[in-house]
């Protein structure tokens, strides 16, 4: 057990004697203010927050960091306030423990929810300062060590939450000791036989492999010797959760993956890491494909590193990394071997810098998404998407390297770029070749977004696209492209039916307006107008309840008809069981959520709305509509080769495009085939038909 003695003769190696001080006073405010509460295990509860503070001490984290660990329990969990800390302590402090509270007096609908909010604000605080989620994970870390003494289901629910987002969060900001122990202990707490028996194998095997551990370890170090290289070799060990996952993505059995001999060399430069590379590839024959030079390029969460797979001696395979010892530490603690928040003078490492600057991007990125987000819960899997650490590096036009996910396509890339960059990329090119949208990028490929203002996202790229910054971007500009068409939707409606007052939505009387915005609970009449474009309230209701006082008596004549500009967007739906075209007679109603759904005025399924005139819409065609739009035809023919080939042919050839095409059932000679095909108006479907018509094998064509 950690004592605050102990930890401050710790804190010495880095921290001058008022810090320590400080820490000190930090403990024993938190002690005073837990003084009665318990944790689970018994154990005063002032452990927990000291415990986390030496967590930190091992990362010689700052004396700020360390005072907020000692407190960040103390606002949730006693009576003392944000002000009474930041008297106390000052703001930074106040602010890092603001962060990491854990928000439990709000209420929420689901867990799933209260995470989420949670989550959503930690981000907030995390973009003021970044040392808030290093607390927080050190609070997390040491609440996994202390999970026993939990229910065996709040267990199983703490350690899913930390395998989501905690210890993918440790490792997107290059914490691999942290990322470590969380995803073991978790594991062990979620999956316990699983882990029971990963862990019994590995032992037994540990004990069969340690002679050819130290054959090829002392191979190597007396290579290095012979070439005159400094290095430290040792071999590195696989964790239970690493394992476990390997078996389950690359569907292979535990032998298979302990196969293969993992070491590390560190050594004092980057110049001597690549002479190092050179002497083992020398000594043993590389893997073609296997080679990774993270040092030229390193991943989005700042670690450098060569990575080699070798052949060895008797089919071994060998996982071979090389880094200096500024690498090294930054790959154990991330983010926290940055100094500029430690205690005393020196200058930080490249790696260290680079790994600060990829966190802060990181967080930035994530503030972005906040901001567009349209919940909490739409943030937090957005976020969950991105925190997965496969990665391909591509380039820009001119030379710049970008960092996404696996699987990530030129949307992905263009928003990478700028939120702009995607909202108006029409088509790309890869490698200077044109390429599909959808097309997954491949490392080192370089990436060309072609633009067009008028351009605007496609609802298809949520389908495809992988990183949370251009799925949220894409829902964020959908959302206001739809509110945009639902408020001059509804605007048009409303004024159609106050068209049989005499009035329109320029002339409604505020004393009217006011009580029927305030019974809704909108703050505009934008707000109302969009409720009704969006079909959830009905448009002659609101004129009734709108309609001049002069005109209170009667109900007016009838509307006049509502034209259909075919540029509507979103809030506009054709129907597809008739598929009206312009030329055709149409009649609209409106369904909640989706909008204004136009039917022919023939179509059997609007036939019942047909005579009720408050719940159907009179429309007309614009008299210019440069839209196409789809139809469906029915071929009666005489069954013959090539059939298929002459019906597209004709139909291509009259300007139609034909968009699908199939022989539904025989009956003897004769066929039916069934067109989906695209054209302008009722006009040019005729033309087509006639076309069709007039092949001899063609017996009857008709339009569904």
């Amino acid at each position: 057990m950690p004592t605050i003695d102990a930890l401050s003769e710790r804190l010495t190696e880095y921290l001058d004697p008022q810090q320590i001080r400080q820490v000190r006073r930090a403990y024993f405010y938190a002690e005073e203010a837990h003084d009665g509460q318990r944790r689970k295990s018994g154990e005063p509860y002032v452990t927990h927050p000291l415990a986390a503070a030496s967590i930190l001490a091992t990362m010689h984290m700052d004396h700020q960091s360390l005072m907020a660990a000692m407190l960040h329990d103390v606002i949730e969990d006693t009576e003392v306030t944000y002000d009474g800390i930041s008297s106390q302590f000052g703001d930074s402090v106040a602010d890092i423990v603001d962060g990491v509270s854990k928000l439990t007096h709000l209420e929420f609908e689901t867990k799933a929810e209260a995470q989420a909010s949670n989550f959503q604000k930690m981000v907030l605080a995390m973009a003021e300062d970044i040392r808030v989620i290093l607390v927080k994970l050190a609070d997390r870390l040491h609440n996994m060590r202390t999970l026993g003494a939990m229910r065996p289901d709040k267990q199983r629910r703490i350690a899913k939450e930390t395998l989501d987002i905690y210890a993918p969060i440790a490792a997107r900001l290059g914490m691999r000791d942290v990322q470590i122990e969380l995803e073991d202990l978790a594991f062990q707490a979620h999956y316990p036989m699983r882990a029971k028996y990963i862990r019994r194998a590995v032992v037994q095997a540990r004990g069969q492999r340690k002679d050819v551990i130290s054959s090829i370890q002392e191979t190597i170090e007396q290579r290095l010797r012979q070439e005159g290289l400094t290095g430290t070799v040792t071999g590195r060990e696989k964790h239970l959760y690493s394992i476990y996952s390997k078996m389950k993505a690359q569907n292979k059995s535990f032998s298979e993956i302990m196969d293969v001999f993992a070491f590390r060399v560190v050594t004092e430069s980057v110049d001597d890491c690549y002479r190092v590379l050179g002497a083992v590839h020398n000594l043993y024959k590389p893997v073609l494909n296997r080679f990774k030079d993270y040092i030229a390029i390193p991943k989005s969460n700042g670690y450098q590193s060569l990575h080699t797979d070798l052949f060895g001696a008797r089919d071994i395979t060998i996982e071979v990394q090389i880094r200096t010892k500024e690498m090294d530490a930054v790959a154990s603690q991330g983010v926290a071997e940055h100094s500029h928040y430690k205690g005393y003078s020196g200058d930080s490492s490249d790696s260290a810098v680079g790994s600060y600057k990829r966190a802060r991007k990181w967080v930035q990125g994530l503030l972005e998404m906040q901001q567009r987000a349209g919940n909490s819960m739409e943030f937090i899997e957005s976020v969950k998407e991105d925190l997965f650490p496969d990665e391909v590096y591509v380039f820009t036009p001119k030379g710049r390297i970008l960092e996404l996910p696996a699987g990530a396509t030129p949307v992905d890339f263009a928003y990478a770029v700028h939120t702009d960059i995607g909202n108006s990329c029409v088509s790309c090119r890869v490698d200077r070749r044109l390429a599909p949208l959808s097309q997954p990028l491949e490392n080192g490929q370089t990436v060309e977004i072609i633009t067009t203002p008028s351009a605007q996202p496609n609802m298809a790229w949520l389908n495809f696209v992988t990183t949370g910054k251009a799925r949220t971007a894409i829902r964020h500009f959908l959302k206001n492209q739809q509110r945009h068409e639902s408020i001059e939707l509804g605007r048009r409606l409303l004024n159609q039916f106050l068209s049989k007052y005499g009035s329109n939505v320029n002339d409604i009387e505020m004393h009217k307006l006011q009580p029927l915005l305030e019974e809704a609970s909108f703050n505009s009449i934008d707000d109302l107008l969009e409720d009704i474009g969006m079909g959830n309230r009905q448009a002659y209701v609101v004129a009734r309840r709108l309609r001049p006082e002069s005109d209170e008596s009667g109900d007016g004549g009838r509307e006049n008809p509502l034209a259909i500009q075919g540029t509507e967007g979103m809030v506009l739906q054709y129907a597809k069981c008739c598929r009206p075209l312009p030329g055709d007679e149409i009649i609209g109603h409106i369904s909640a959520g989706k909008g204004l759904v136009i039917h022919r005025t023939s179509c059997r399924n609007i036939g019942y709305l047909r005579d009720d005139p408050d719940k159907c819409i009179y429309l007309e065609w614009y008299d210019e509509i440069n839209d196409e739009f789809s139809v469906d035809l029915s071929c009666e023919v005489e069954s013959h080769r090539g059939i298929i080939a002459e019906l597209a042919t004709v139909a291509t050839s009259m300007g139609a495009d034909l968009l699908q095409i199939d022989i539904d059932d025989h009956e003897g000679k004769l066929a039916k085939v069934n067109m989906e095909v695209q054209v302008k108006d009722r006009i040019h479907l005729a033309r087509v038909m006639k076309k069709i018509r007039a092949l001899k094998t063609v017996n009857r064509i008709q339009r569904c």
